[in-house]
């Protein structure tokens, strides 16, 4: 595979837009933003029907590219800077772009050469232009295009970069303007709202202003001649590239470090290196006063890219460039500071971090155009711009009157505790799946597959979003017993999977559960009954915590008679015994085990099982639910600990009355910990609560949500503390650091001599449990190295025949959920056979591509499930981050789900479809691939196609490295049905990609 981009001829552009548009999409936007003409703001002499769009950079590169652009909303276009060092002659790693969450990049200019750019812009500018008229998008004079040049002088002085500048400003005599014009009007047939006179009066200025970018490290004089050049030779507007790096090294690092991008590393020399603060005043004023003294606008473009170092192999070069949610508070700060000394007089079009959810308020200071690209590379794509749009139909056009240095001010202020800014306090797991994508039928929902028990969770959701509370529940009965506990306490590592993470914040699944829970309880409850003893066997199930009640419940709903014994006088395990009342209530255990119940298992309560060769004579089956009964132990030098689970037993037991006094200390970091600390702070008589932890938050095993409600409490985090002794009433800790990022991003961490005192009346040790080996031996199951029991992994059975081990006590504590598998899986280990079945409906496609690209948070009054993405329906997430739309959703007949193929010669592998893609693959070197030829598919390893002759459906084919030639329709054995109808589907329906 090349990652040399084709440029496509401008009569093949336009043969796919209007073909693609009969399928109602424009390079895959289904959704036009429409302008009113009479809302309009105005910027170097020309109008503006929206006052942002695309950064220099990968939305600007092709004409395709910018035409999505445009159709989605944007009318200001700043295209991708061009420099001396074009195509082949310009080094770029690949892949070059990650922005599963802040960005980084690590290229800066056209790959293509100088040439090819400027006909890439020429052929977007003729056919933003038709579409604005044929599609009513708004009015063909309602958008502009700003090109971006540098490096240096010499550089743009160039006869390329000349050439290409006088282009932009005249394009008449350029042979690319007059191909594109009368490519139009010998076509005018294909249009009905675009005549003869429409296609003439497009303008040959395509450009009348320039954004001057210039590389690090470049000097304040070099950066004023080529200011100067371009207003008094060039005869442009200008703007003027700057970078963060006028905030001085310590501000950038200590707001950096306070809004929890720490580990992002920037060491001091571009601060010192590039243009100084002191420096760009005075060089700003004379440029302004210059621009005015010409008749032309001035201003800056803020910013250039933030330059960091590449420490865990996230790219493949030394230093690359942040962009996204971490660079807007370094870029409003750049803004701030020009907008008070020059008391908002200087004019400033910014990037650097923009959203839906900034933009307005950004716009609002005074401060635009504003261009983007980190927002558009994320799911949702280019689509995120119509709603942008649709911000602005809503509001009057503002005349540009300065710079509100106090509201730009107000932004920095408030984006620090911005939540869609501050880096949360824990990144969350990788959203991957460890599977590699299939050539066909792809589309999956990483909430179920995250899910340990696979819940139908897009089914449930579908139907509590339609009010069907009684259908939901018993989609999710269907492979989970405990709806209730799983609705307020589940770990749900559905919702860290979920892929409005790259949007705002997840579904709230759990809440959905919970609320489709008690809504459909009643009625669930009213008819279900006990099922029919289909088995001459008998099940014993020791342990009334979730894995035993799921085991329970499945056994029985399998047909066998079961038996559920527990110790306690109440079902539940830790949920009903160790976990405080605050996380839930014993009314949600209740219904839990009342669905159990209604299976008709039965429960007996205060028996405590020491002895399984009893049961044994009893029961054909026993399955061992009896969770990590083992403490942990923490050894201090002196000084004892309390027990984590103790303690919360007692607290539960006493109603918060366990004495402890003024000072409690709680050593661990996992949820276990969080629950200690937020019951002891709530525990009579306690005034403080320390959490000691030999790492930072951010290093802590405990979920954020936990984290968070653990502060939310008031519990103080002692950070970087290895405790050591305790001794009338304080716990000596050895001050810890932390090292070096290792590749897998964990730091490590090194003890110092110092001595930290931390007041302990109680110190309680949270620091995990174990499971009963003893009691394991004298079941006779043999036991691992670790002393936990050895068993089958595909059944849970131990050594000893018929018994078998589910929950926390098969290899210590785990989440509820996990419980849940390991009860089924004993279950259908035992009766022999699949006991739920995968539900599934596909989505209402139009329900789902109206919510695609639209920023929502949760609204808690109504069912979140309208927030859902329908990923196993649609996902698309390749298509839709790719900024060259080189990933293709088809249509394939036969086929219930869209088909996803990668366009060769429309790539230039810069990566950012791996970052989204939920399997762990990369699409565009592992879906089905289109090549535009022999020799391009020669020079690629993927599996795909090239169409010989469309006519006769002759095709080159190759899958699992075997070339083959295919006639589209005939029957292959080589080739699968499902790549058959798609190669059918390209040349029959979408033979304008070939």
């Amino acid at each position: 595979m090349s990652d040399i981009m084709t440029p496509i001829p401008f009569g093949k552009l336009m043969n796919w837009i209007l073909e693609e548009n009969k399928k109602g999409a424009v390079f895959g936007i289904k959704r036009p933003f429409i302008a009113d003409p009479d809302k309009t703001y105005e910027i170097f002499g020309r109008k503006l029907e929206t006052p942002f769009g695309p950064a220099a950079g990968p939305h600007t590169q092709l004409t395709q590219n910018i035409v999505a652009s445009y159709v989605a909303g944007s009318r200001f276009f700043e295209l991708k800077t061009v420099q001396k060092l074009d195509g082949e002659d310009l080094p770029v790693s690949k892949p070059c772009i990650k922005a599963d969450d802040e960005c980084y990049n690590c290229e800066w200019s056209t790959e293509l050469y100088v040439p090819q750019a400027f006909d890439e812009y020429v052929k977007a500018w003729f056919a933003c232009k038709v579409l604005a008229r044929e599609y009513g998008l708004g009015s063909p004079d309602g958008f502009q295009f700003n090109m971006s040049v540098g490096y240096d002088l010499d550089g743009i002085k160039t006869e390329k970069i000349d050439r290409f500048i006088e282009g932009m400003k005249d394009a008449s005599e350029t042979a690319i303007f007059k191909e594109c014009r009368q490519w139009l009007l010998d076509n005018l047939d294909r249009f009905e709202k675009v005549s003869r006179e429409d296609v003439e009066a497009i303008s040959p200025n395509v450009c009348n202003c320039a954004t001057l970018s210039t590389l690090h490290g470049c000097p304040p004089q070099e950066i004023e001649r080529i200011a100067r050049y371009l207003i008094e030779e060039k005869k442009v507007h200008t703007f003027i590239k700057c970078n963060p790096t006028l905030l001085g090294y310590e501000y950038a690092r200590k707001i950096m470090d306070d809004m929890g991008y720490d580990y992002v590393a920037f060491g001091d020399f571009h601060f010192k290196d590039d243009l100084q603060y002191r420096d760009a005043v005075p060089m700003l004023q004379r440029l302004q006063a210059l621009a005015d003294e010409k008749g032309l606008e001035f201003g800056v473009k803020i910013t250039n890219t933030f330059p960091v170092d590449v420490k865990q192999n996230e790219l493949p070069s030394e230093e690359m460039y942040m962009s996204g949610k971490s660079l807007y508070p370094l870029s409003m700060s750049v803004a701030k500071m020009l907008a008070e000394d020059f008391g908002g007089k200087l004019r400033i079009s910014y990037s650097g971090g923009a959203d839906f959810f900034n933009i307005a308020d950004i716009v609002d200071a005074g401060i635009w155009p504003v261009t983007m690209a980190t927002t558009m590379l994320k799911p949702g794509g280019y689509e995120r711009l119509e709603q942008i749009g649709q911000l602005f139909a809503a509001r009057e056009a503002a005349a540009f009157e300065g710079v509100d240095a106090a509201k730009a001010a107000g932004l920095v202020e408030a984006v620090k505790s911005d939540k869609h800014h501050v880096k949360a306090v824990k990144p969350l797991p990788s959203r991957k799946i460890n599977k590699p994508v299939p050539l066909t039928d792809c589309f999956i929902a990483p909430c179920q597959e995250g899910c340990p028990i696979h819940q139908d969770i897009t089914r449930y959701l579908q139907l509590a979003g339609a009010g069907e509370f009684e259908q939901a529940l018993e989609v999710i009965l269907n492979k989970n017993p405990l709806p209730f506990i799983t609705g307020t306490i589940c770990a749900h590592n559905c919702m860290s999977k979920c892929t409005r993470n790259f949007y705002e914040s997840p579904v709230d699944i759990r809440r959905t559960k919970l609320e489709a829970a008690e809504g459909g309880f009643r009625a669930v409850m009213a008819k279900l009954k006990a099922p029919e003893i289909t088995s001459d066997k008998k099940a014993a199930v020791v342990g009334g915590g979730p894995a035993g009640l799921a085991a329970a419940y499945f056994l029985a709903r399998g047909g066998v008679k079961v038996t559920l014994f527990e110790k306690e006088e109440k079902m539940g395990g830790v949920v009903r015994n160790v976990i405080p009342g605050f996380r839930i209530s014993d009314s949600a255990i209740d219904n839990d085990v009342k669905l159990v119940a209604a299976m008709g298992v039965e429960m007996v309560n205060g028996r405590e099982i020491t002895d399984i060769e009893e049961l044994k004579k009893d029961y054909d089956y026993v399955v061992l639910a009896v969770g990590a009964s083992e403490q942990g132990i923490l050894k201090l030098e002196t000084g004892d600990t309390m027990n984590a689970l103790d303690f919360l037993a007692r607290f539960k037991a006493t109603d918060g009355k366990v004495e402890l006094g003024r000072n409690v200390v709680v050593i661990g970091g996992g949820n276990t910990a969080m629950d200690t600390a937020r019951a002891a702070k709530r525990n009579a008589g306690v005034e403080k609560v320390s959490l000691v932890y030999r790492r930072t938050r951010r290093y802590m095993p405990a979920d954020e949500e936990e984290l968070v409600m653990a502060v939310e409490d008031g519990v103080e985090f002692a950070e970087l503390l290895a405790p050591v002794k305790l001794e009338n009433g304080v716990l000596y800790c050895k001050r810890m650091v932390l090292g070096d990022i290792d590749a897998s991003g964990r730091r490590g961490v090194v003890e110092t001599d110092q001595v930290v005192e931390v007041p302990a009346d109680t110190v309680i040790a949270a620091v995990g449990e174990k499971v009963p080996g003893a009691f394991y031996e004298n079941c006779g199951i043999v036991l691992d190295s670790r002393r936990r029991p050895q068993v089958n992994q595909e059944t849970l059975e131990t050594s000893v025949k018929g018994v078998y081990v589910a929950g926390d006590g098969l290899y210590g504590p785990a989440t509820v959920v996990e419980g849940i598998r390991d009860g089924k899986m004993a279950a259908e280990a035992i009766i022999g056979k699949a006991l739920a079945e995968d539900l599934f409906k596909l989505s209402d496609a139009e329900a789902i591509y109206e919510r695609k690209g639209r920023l929502a948070e949760e609204n808690a009054h109504v069912i979140d499930s309208t927030r859902c993405l329908s990923c196993n329906s649609y996902c698309e997430n390749c298509v839709e981050v790719c900024p060259n739309r080189a990933n293709i959703s088809l249509v394939v007949p036969g086929m219930e789900k869209h088909q996803i193929i990668h366009v060769d010669y429309m790539c230039n592998e810069c990566g950012n479809c791996k970052s989204f893609c939920p399997w762990d693959s990369a699409p565009y070197l592992d879906k089905f691939t289109l090549f535009a030829n022999e020799a391009d598919m020669a020079d690629s390893k993927n599996q795909g196609f090239t169409v010989l002759d469309a006519a006769a459906g002759v095709c080159r084919v190759r899958l699992q490295g075997k070339v083959m030639d295919y006639t589209a329709g005939s029957a292959n054995a080589d080739v699968p049905d499902g790549i058959r109808k798609i190669i059918q589907t390209v040349i029959n329906d979408y033979s304008y990609m070939l």
